[in-house]
């Protein structure tokens, strides 16, 4: 296999230098496995995006002219950060069902509901528009997997942040449930290819 010599942790003295060794390499083929590779096959943005638009309007009931217009902008923005599109428009279906003007009581904005006083400075500009919130929302997910080293963790962290999901049984317990989910929203759509 081509990258099999990445899961081979780097010769050392130090055990510990041997493990996060082993934990990057395999962040890194798990980015390599799912950066433009997902169900949705190969072939440029559009015909990726076309294939999307018809899957999400199947699977979430969404009106094609808003799948038609978000779904070049997930593709986009998860190639860009190593995500499956798949994913980030199961995301945008549990977060808020296509809606790009949803707000939470928390404070949460857009299509994929991020919190703009916790990204500000990390995502500047409008959350509301479209494609700066699946930029952002995109981003944050994928810094979740490259710390936690798992999209199902990752997921759970998006929902109730990384401290809570660590510090609190409560919120583990309500971050694991959202990312089975999400996972369900996922596969509902996948079969809908």
């Amino acid at each position: 296999m081509f990258f099999s010599h990445l899961l081979n942790p780097i010769k050392s003295k130090r055990s510990l230098f041997n493990s996060h060794s082993f934990k990057f390499s395999s962040i890194l083929l798990s980015t390599f496995l799912f950066a433009g590779c997902s169900s949705l096959g190969g072939g440029s943005v559009e015909k990726r995006a076309a294939k999307l638009s018809k899957g999400i309007q199947t699977a979430y009931s969404t009106p094609s002219s808003t799948a038609n217009r978000v779904s070049p902008l997930i593709v986009q923005h998860a190639q860009n950060q190593g995500v499956d599109p798949l994913l980030v428009a199961a995301v945008i279906h549990q977060e808020s069902t296509y809606r790009s003007q949803a707000t939470s009581p928390a404070g949460a904005v857009g299509l994929m509901q991020v919190i703009p006083r916790y990204w500000q400075q990390t995502c500047p500009g409008d959350l509301y528009n479209e494609s700066s919130n699946i930029q952002c929302g995109t981003y944050i997910l994928s810094k979740y997997n490259q710390s936690s080293g798992d999209w199902k963790k990752a997921l759970a962290y998006y929902n109730v942040g990384p401290s809570g999901y660590e510090n609190n049984r409560k919120m583990r317990k309500q971050g694991k449930r959202y990312a089975n989910q999400v996972k369900q929203h996922k596969k509902m759509l996948k079969d809908s290819l």
